[in-house]
């Protein structure tokens, strides 16, 4: 088989599911680290990867929080993104996603005007020096329950800044059902923003009807169980609601027992839209040209199937039209004059 990582390495790219702290790369987590002696984090980097070794969901969440708790001034977020989209222009990520939890940082002392401010002063420098076109998707930590979600429905509503394009709901499944934020999402969908949950990443198929039906989602983050219920895969195929799938984290923290049993094949055979995601690329050691080398060997892709892949995931963003149609035309540029075509 042809090695396309060569390939992918050039792709230009979007990416829908990513979060803002869990897309720290082991060097910056390191360097916060080291500004807050008092985490149990470790300050070395190589360290990192044993740190970020998960024996289940629960724990992943456990060790995400505290990485969470070392974002703790305004300079410590806008270190942070800014190094974020450095990474993601490393890879030619052209449209970027990114999941940020702001309940999570406002809650722990920083000031919610000044949290604005430095992520917006990240996206606008990210833009004009690294290429990278960021957006924001404000997500409840459903872990923190009403009060967090409260919370950021107050921030994405009232504070708005001029990245932000959807609202979102993370954090574990089980015991947190999505039926419960109905309240919030209407009040972000009546400001305009999208409706973007995760759900049935380690819950059934239930959980992602909740998500369709009480959250109105316009995409849905993970979505691995929809391959259990061939009703929610046709539902799914029929209305365009993309999937935002993330192979190795979901492998990572247990939600699939190998990537071989992934079901990404059955929601393509299904017809239904899916996009690739890293979700948090370097707790689970990936980044997203690795997991588009898992899809492509998962779904036997070559180099024209890969750029439709990446086509995907600009048709499901909320990217302006001009943009979607830019990014389209340098795909289908880089495709045609890829040696070999």
């Amino acid at each position: 088989m042809t090695d396309l990582h060569p390939f992918i390495a050039g792709l230009p790219k979007a990416e829908l599911h990513v979060h803002h702290v869990g897309s720290a790369s082991p060097r910056i987590v390191a360097e916060l680290a080291a500004r807050h002696p008092d985490s149990k984090v470790p300050t070395d980097p190589e360290a990192l990867a044993d740190y970020f070794s998960f024996t289940h969901f629960a724990h992943f969440i456990e060790v995400y929080l505290s990485v969470v708790d070392l974002i703790r001034t305004p300079e410590d977020v806008r270190l942070l993104t800014f190094e974020v989209a450095r990474d993601m222009a490393r890879q030619n990520i052209r449209y970027a996603e990114l999941t940020v939890t702001p309940f999570s940082s406002t809650r722990r002392g920083i000031d919610e005007n000044a949290f604005m401010a430095a992520i917006e002063d990240a996206r606008k420098a990210a833009e004009a020096e690294l290429g990278v076109v960021l957006r924001w998707c404000f997500d409840i930590p459903g872990e923190a329950g009403l009060e967090a979600a409260e919370e950021t429905a107050r921030l994405a509503v009232d504070l708005r800044p001029d990245g932000l394009v959807s609202f979102g709901l993370g954090g574990p499944e089980i015991g947190v059902p999505r039926p419960q934020f109905k309240p919030y999402f209407d009040r972000a969908i009546a400001v305009g923003l999208h409706s973007v949950p995760h759900a049935g990443e380690t819950t059934g198929p239930q959980t992602i009807w909740d998500a369709l039906n009480d959250l109105r989602a316009e995409r849905i983050g993970h979505g691995t169980s929809a391959a259990q219920d061939p009703k929610l895969l046709a539902h799914l195929a029929e209305h365009r609601i993309p999937l935002e799938v993330c192979p190795t984290s979901n492998l990572a923290t247990r939600a699939v027992p190998d990537l071989d049993a992934h079901p990404v094949k059955e929601m393509v055979a299904a017809g239904v839209l899916v996009t690739i995601n890293s979700d948090d690329p370097p707790m689970f050691g990936s980044d997203l040209n690795n997991e588009y080398a898992v899809a492509a060997r998962l779904l036997q892709l070559d180099e024209r199937g890969l750029a439709g892949l990446a086509k995907n995931a600009v048709e499901a963003s909320f990217l302006d039209p001009a943009g979607k149609a830019r990014i389209v035309a340098e795909i289908d540029a880089y495709t045609a004059a890829w040696p070999g075509r």
